[in-house]
């Protein structure tokens, strides 16, 4: 309590020449924050940019994120460094200059290949996850072994046919069309019905026939309705016959 009645006594000893030295320092004071709030916006404004600058100088333009490798996954038929070589990433460049959307359309391209992702795995290598097409049947093409997938894309080659697999014989007139709908085909058979098979006859795409291990034959039609078909020519097997017809299920038919 007392010192403030000293404290009023100073103030009121200060001189005009005192007092004013006070407003100006305050009045300085005041300048500088008025325009460091000015300016204050600007260097972070500066700062952020040179920031930016420095990471995509890093990350585009220096050798500190380049590409040192790509892995490859999920093949099978392919080799790894087949897709590697098609893929065709510059090793050295940086990692997010390479153009995954072209690298995923060159692997696309090979016949085995379903389908594909590309992927950087930060901070220096590619990842290529493939999934492969897998065989249904094998088609003779040729004199060529060839697998065919579910789509009838015929994509490999076989030095012997897989006895797993159906066979699937062609004719001269047999297009692409025809053997996605053989595929299909196949696709609904039963496993009880697979193993009786010996090769499936596709002329068109309404012209597909079953030729079974004992002989018999059966009329198939197009791929229409084949799970109907499949479950109708269960039953018609237990018949003798040696040809069922059943393109059209609800009305099947046997003869011989």
């Amino acid at each position: 309590m007392p010192s403030r009645p000293r404290l009023r006594l100073r103030r009121a000893a200060r001189g005009p020449e005192e007092q004013a030295e006070l407003s100006r320092r305050r009045f300085v004071r005041r300048q500088w924050a008025r325009r460091w709030l000015a300016w204050k916006h600007l260097v972070v404004a500066v700062l952020a940019v040179a920031a930016l600058a420095a990471t995509v100088w890093a990350v585009y333009f220096s050798s500190l994120l380049t590409v040192t490798g790509v892995d490859v996954e999920g093949t099978d038929v392919l080799g790894a460094g087949e897709v590697r070589r098609v893929a065709d990433v510059p090793i050295g460049d940086p990692l997010a200059r390479v153009d995954v959307d072209r690298v995923r359309s060159r692997i696309e391209a090979l016949a085995p290949v379903k389908s594909v992702e590309v992927a950087r795995e930060w901070p220096h290598r590619l990842l290529i996850s493939v999934e492969e097409r897998v065989a249904v049947a094998v088609v003779d093409i040729g004199g060529r072994i060839r697998g065919m997938d579910e789509a009838g894309v015929v994509f490999r080659d076989y030095d012997r046919p897989p006895e797993d697999l159906p066979r699937v014989r062609t004719s001269t007139g047999t297009r692409t069309d025809a053997l996605a709908e053989a595929a299909q085909v196949i696709r609904a058979l039963p496993a009880g019905l697979v193993v009786q098979v010996d090769h499936v006859e596709v002329e068109t795409v309404d012209q597909i026939q079953l030729v079974l291990r004992d002989g018999r034959r059966v009329v198939w039609g197009s791929a229409e309705e084949s799970e109907q078909k499949a479950r109708v020519i269960e039953v018609l097997l237990d018949r003798p016959a040696q040809t069922y017809d059943v393109s059209v299920p609800a009305q099947p038919t046997t003869a011989g």
